[in-house]
């Protein structure tokens, strides 16, 4: 396995894998990786030749100087996992490589990046599609793997994809989980014990709503009440957002709904009073389909 670690580097390396006429994948993360990053390889894999993954802790996307310190930074244990899991290339840039002295562009994708993490996290976006553009430009991949967990990230990135016009095939892979449901996730180690117990919450409220979808219910108010009242259930959640939006371009879902809907979630999680841990914030969806009632009536 190859390590790189500047651009210009990656970029000859790129060119003599195409003009060998291989496939490329690319894997792109924040380093401190679990199962659902080499899940991601697994996907990569299977669509490509050659298998790469970066690595590099994005400081533009990160809108708490305090979030930035405490994410977790495992180079070594990570580039052994890469090892293992059969990765061919592995690129951990330094912050001066990706952002050169003096850089002032960045990728805006607009109104995708406004609601559910946007509107909380101002500027979240700009940063991640401004550095997923400089690693496309310096990976020159034919298909990049994101996971879905990230599911408003994967769509900001299609469209930036899209509108930019890169030859990329972004591919979307399915959320891994824990065996209690949690979704894996990097910051799952900064919870504290009974917060990561009381995380399930997460899952358990997406499995009622979509128990609630085949049950018949149809109104967008019920469902995420139902929701809501689930996540109320774990003293140390605090909910972000709880928000029911079409799947393609993240707007509204209506008050009735009548076809596919994003359920997509972000929660707090405090430690327990007198605890020494700090607040971590995790993301899950799911996909609802409300099928046709018997009789095609809906409520």
């Amino acid at each position: 396995m190859d390590l790189l670690h500047t651009t210009r580097a990656l970029q000859r390396r790129a060119d003599v894998e195409r003009g060998a006429g291989h496939r490329l994948a690319l894997v792109p993360t924040m380093g401190a990786l679990h199962a659902g990053h080499l899940s991601l390889v697994e996907e990569a894999r299977r669509r490509a030749d050659r298998v790469w993954l970066s690595i590099f802790v994005n400081p533009t996307q990160f809108n708490d100087s305090k979030d930035l310190a405490k994410y977790p930074r495992t180079l070594e244990e990570d580039l052994g996992k890469c090892r293992q899991a059969g990765v061919d290339l592995v690129f951990a840039p330094t912050a001066a490589e990706m952002y050169p002295e003096g850089a002032q562009t960045c990728v805006d994708v607009g109104e995708l990046a406004h609601p559910l993490c946007g509107a909380t996290r101002p500027g979240h976006f700009s940063g991640v599609t401004t550095v997923v553009a400089k690693l496309f430009l310096a990976a020159k991949p034919h298909v990049a793997v994101f996971g879905e967990k990230d599911f408003q990230q994967l769509a900001v990135i299609r469209r930036m994809t899209r509108d930019l016009l890169f030859d990329v095939e972004v591919v979307g892979a399915p959320t891994v989980r824990e065996s209690d449901g949690l979704a894996l996730s990097s910051r799952n180690v900064n919870l504290d014990p009974e917060a990561r117990r009381q995380a399930t919450v997460l899952v358990r409220s997406l499995e009622t709503a979509e128990r609630a979808i085949v049950a018949g219910e149809r109104s967008a108010a019920a469902l995420l009440h139902g929701v809501e009242r689930e996540i109320g259930k774990a003293p140390l959640a605090q909910i972000d957002y709880a928000q029911l939006r079409h799947p393609e371009s993240l707007e509204p879902a209506p008050a009735v709904l009548e076809g596919p809907v994003l359920l997509a979630l972000a929660v707090v999680f405090h430690s327990p009073e007198g605890a020494d841990g700090a607040s971590v914030r995790l993301i899950d969806n799911r996909i609802l389909d409300p099928k046709p009632l018997s009789g095609g009536i809906s409520p």
